[in-house]
């Protein structure tokens, strides 16, 4: 019987090659990377997408073009990051932008501009990569809501409501929570990305904030890179009840590769690195400091491929296989064991092939499951407009200050 079951399970090279068959017809999506900061921090280009060269493979880094067609890439949601405690945060993420714009500029035969779900069929028919601007962190808003249409304007289409710090609308996943979860402002936000038809993006907030979006949000909500906290108790991650509740909201997760949101061993392991809400800390070289780690509790047990894909089996156990998707959050950091960099994608998925997934799981989490969810947002924002009118206001004003 053994046997039997094993001669039908696909092989290790059988599985590949079978994800890699796939994906000459099927859109890959990957939810969320960090190239264009990568690309302004480096200290030999700073911020000049030419001289980055992203025709040629960058060994110290994750991402390039190389190696995203290596990785059967169809369409690359870029983040437009910025620090929360930038000086110049509405500018930044302004500049943040034009690095993707520039991005698509730099290489017209590789990026295709993308601002609409149909995009993705199309970049994928045309041979590119569906080239997407999203907005990680509302600390360029300065607490108003007009920047919200702006962004739209130039081509966003997803916004991750804050990063790892609490802004003053909004309690970040790390960080200590000051509202309790979302302000009147915050809620306002939400709303008015329902209007615009912009992805409303929860991977960074608190639980409490997830759970006040579900309650709001008039669409799918997203959640661009998390996994499931029951797996790894990063605070960054999706707990059970919010999972359940992804089935009647719509939306999904996009399961991601950072090591400490993958193996609660990495987890552990870090703990002493990072501050008491799962950051990393500022009082230390974070270079000296895992090394002395290492010395003390050897190696950074950074987590694997298979792992991740435990996690990507609970979610779709427990929100529904259709509520899962990737989002990778590659960053120039660090990676686990076989999703070292944006050339691996079709390993991810031959691991699900041997796992037993069936062609229509793989095309789900590969872009259908995300294709959907981004369709009823646009239907939904499209409605929304024809009844309500932009909303506007700062915190000051909403909230009360």
């Amino acid at each position: 019987m053994a046997k039997a079951a094993a001669r039908k399970s696909p092989t290790r090279d059988d599985a590949l090659d079978k994800a890699l068959r796939l994906l000459e017809t099927l859109p890959l999506v990957d939810g969320h990377n960090d190239l264009p900061w990568v690309i302004r921090q480096d200290p030999t280009v700073r911020g000049d997408v030419l001289a980055y060269d992203l025709t040629r493979e960058h060994q110290d880094g994750d991402t390039d073009i190389p190696r995203l067609r290596a990785g059967r890439v169809s369409a690359q949601f870029w983040a437009a990051f910025i620090p929360t405690y930038v000086p110049h945060p509405g500018r930044t993420t302004l500049e943040q932008i034009d690095t993707i714009l520039r991005i698509q500029e730099a290489h017209p035969d590789v990026f295709m501009p993308a601002t609409k779900a149909s995009d993705i069929a199309k970049a994928k028919k045309l041979g590119k990569i569906a080239s997407f601007i999203a907005v990680e962190g509302g600390v360029g808003l300065e607490n108003s809501l007009a920047p919200l249409r702006v962004w739209h304007a130039a081509g966003a289409r997803l916004m991750t409501l804050c990063h790892n710090e609490t802004l003053d609308w909004v309690d970040s996943a790390t960080d200590a929570p000051r509202h309790g979860g979302l302000t009147a402002f915050g809620r306002a936000v939400v709303r008015e990305l329902n209007r615009l038809g912009m992805i409303v993006d929860c991977a960074h907030v608190s639980h409490d904030v997830m759970r006040q979006v579900l309650d709001i949000s008039r669409a799918p909500v997203v959640f661009s890179h998390s996994n499931a906290f029951a797996l790894c108790d990063h605070p960054r991650n999706v707990p059970d009840d919010v999972l359940a509740r992804l089935r009647t909201n719509g939306g999904i997760v996009m399961a991601t590769f950072v090591p400490d949101f993958i193996s609660q061993q990495s987890r552990d392991w870090m703990r002493p690195l990072k501050d008491e809400f799962g950051k990393g800390r500022h009082d230390i070289s974070v270079d000296d400091a895992v090394a002395a780690r290492t010395r003390e509790a050897g190696p950074w047990p950074r987590g694997t491929l298979e792992q991740l894909c435990d996690h990507i089996e609970y979610i779709a156990d427990k929100a529904g296989i259709r509520h899962v998707g990737i989002g990778s959050d590659f960053f120039g950091g660090p990676t686990p064991q076989g999703l070292e960099n944006a050339s691996r994608f079709p390993h991810l998925l031959a691991e699900l092939i041997r796992r037993g997934w069936s062609e229509d799981a793989i095309a789900g989490i590969a872009s259908r499951n995300f294709v959907r969810v981004f369709r009823a947002v646009e239907r939904i924002g499209r409605e929304l407009r024809k009844v309500e009118k932009p909303a506007l206001g700062t915190v000051e004003e909403i909230d009360g200050r």
